[in-house]
């Protein structure tokens, strides 16, 4: 490697580095502060909030990661444009190409890291902590699992299998209820195509009933809506459902497989799995950004006006991908283009810039 080279990454890595030190800390702080009156309303220990809170770090590393790439490429090029060693590589036929290379490549191996940390860390860390705040600390009883991409409870009425759960709109796909006696023995069963939470009640739509009484032939009743008395409500799943954050690319892969082979809609989920593909590339589109914008002060002399607008167009980037994703689990876009929108839209803006600063 060439002594400028490393010099380079060098100098970006330590930027990088406490840039990211720093937004770890102040996430850390700023959800200690929000989770304080929980924890201590909850009695927990402080193994209990540090271990909660060391779960965390992964997920709190793979969303701040791009911007903190986007911080360091401002300040490192900006300082070597302030200093006038931007000129002197120039001067000595070094292109800026060939000067933004160490950088770009570090970008580039960054967005390997986040989607390494979202396939493999993040899903277990994440469930950790959960678990921790729920379970232990809130004392919230685990009555179900998810096994082999269904939610199996064990309610106050017998034990429930659904094959789908929108937590979002609390509907239920592919239900089975086992209704249980005292002895384990089963007494009736239910199984409906869907069910939805209204009006405090589950009303259940294309429903079978099979009564199992003792010495007779099973008893069979359809009913096209039915308002079945449960106690759980749909916060009593939300424990046991797996939300997406929770699962890696090919976990969330499979999921999707099983509920379009069964015949659900799983749009949104399509929309989740390609977006983990695109917001892990974001690092390298912000440093493109970030390497356009300070070298531009080179010219004008506002090194802190090309870091405010650098930073503006950065952050707005999470607007962007959100506003896109919300498009494509509402079927305004396709799943492919919705969660590639942000990418597309800032990926040309970099382009233009970058063929703005060799001009």
């Amino acid at each position: 490697m060439k002594i400028l080279d490393r010099y380079l990454l060098g100098e970006f890595l330590r930027y990088l580095l406490f840039i990211t030190a720093s937004f770890v800390a102040l996430f850390l702080i700023i959800d200690f502060f929000e989770k304080t009156r929980m924890f201590l309303s909850n009695n927990a220990t402080a193994a209990q909030m540090a271990a909660h809170f060391l779960f965390r770090i992964p997920m709190i590393l793979s969303q701040i990661l791009p911007a903190a790439v986007l911080l360091a490429t401002l300040i490192l090029f900006g300082s070597l444009a302030r200093h006038s060693e931007i000129t002197a590589m120039k001067a000595n036929g070094i292109s800026l190409s060939r000067v933004s290379l160490p950088v770009l490549l570090s970008a580039a191996a960054i967005c390997v890291l986040v989607f390494l940390l979202s396939e493999w860390v993040t899903p277990y860390t994440n469930e950790r902590a959960e678990h921790i705040r729920l379970i232990e600390v809130q004392k919230q009883k685990s009555l179900g699992s998810f096994k082999q991409d269904q939610i199996w409870y064990r309610g106050q009425k017998g034990i429930y299998n659904f094959r789908f759960f929108d937590a979002e709109r609390g509907i239920l796909w592919g239900i089975t209820l086992y209704n249980l006696d005292q002895q384990m023995h089963l007494h009736s069963r239910l199984d409906a195509e869907r069910g939805e939470w209204k009006d405090n009640q589950w009303r259940f739509f294309n429903t079978l009933t099979t009564r199992f009484d003792d010495g007779a032939f099973p008893e069979m009743s359809r009913a096209a809506v039915l308002e079945v008395d449960i106690p759980e409500t749909p916060e009593d799943f939300k424990v046991v459902q797996k939300d997406v954050e929770t699962m890696g690319y090919a976990e969330l892969k499979r999921y999707i497989e099983k509920l379009r082979a069964e015949g659900y809609d799983a749009t949104r989920y399509i929309v989740d799995l390609h977006g983990k593909i695109a917001f892990s590339l974001v690092s390298l589109i912000l440093a493109v950004i970030g390497i356009s914008f300070s070298l531009r002060s080179e010219r004008s002399g506002g090194i802190a006006q090309g870091i405010g607008v650098g930073l503006v167009i950065g952050f707005s980037y999470w607007l962007v991908f959100a506003f896109g994703m919300s498009l494509g689990r509402s079927g305004t876009l396709p799943p492919l283009a919705a969660a590639w929108f942000a990418n597309i839209l800032f990926g040309l803006a970099s382009l233009g810039l970058l063929a703005r600063m060799h001009t």
